[in-house]
């Protein structure tokens, strides 16, 4: 048995989960709603406040089904009832953001500044204090989606090794290499 598909999902006060006829579980709670689609063989049941995934046999196909979908339906649970915060920092010398409603703008070292469209499920702050990094907050339900948006957003400029500039998370720890010079 999976052990991850086999523990159940406690369904916190105040979310909602409907699954239709064609598999799809529906999570509505006070920061949003998500559905999902889930493949027919797998089997989601909601008992007394808690919810079940099962699936039909041993097969690895069934296996890693079972798995992926209670994952994917207690990320949306959690992400309804409580929401997904990521934080991210630009270390280096003239690197800003500022946001203007769901426009991120970017200044990065490029001959130009990047501006980035925000998918509207996504709430951005951006922070820029004195004598500190500057800080891009996201804020949102789905755990996706929000990802996926800090993939990109640090795609632009990744942290490097030599000197440790570049955009990462609050707290991610970025291994250093020594120069050249090190070496002799």
């Amino acid at each position: 048995m999976s052990r991850i598909g086999k523990l159940p999902i406690s369904i916190p006060a105040g979310v909602t989960i409907n699954i239709s006829n064609d598999n799809v579980v529906t999570v509505k709670g006070p920061k949003g709603e998500l559905s999902q689609a889930v493949n027919p063989d797998i089997k989601v049941t909601v008992e007394d406040g808690t919810l079940s995934v099962t699936r039909p046999t041993d097969e690895k196909q069934h296996r890693a089904l079972h798995g992926l979908y209670r994952a994917l339906i207690n990320n949306m649970v959690v992400g309804v009832s409580e929401g997904y915060r990521k934080e991210l920092e630009l270390v280096g010398v003239g690197y800003r953001a500022a946001n203007n409603g769901q426009i991120l703008e970017l200044t990065l070292g490029y001959t130009h500044p990047i501006v980035m469209q925000l998918p509207k499920e996504i709430v951005l702050e951006t922070k820029s204090e004195r004598n500190k990094n500057p800080l891009i907050i996201l804020e949102s339900c789905d755990k996706e989606l929000i990802g996926m948006v800090c993939a990109k957003i640090r795609s632009f400029r990744k942290p490097e090794p030599y000197k440790g500039k570049g955009i990462r998370f609050v707290g991610e720890v970025v291994r250093r290499k020594s120069g050249k010079s090190a070496g002799k």
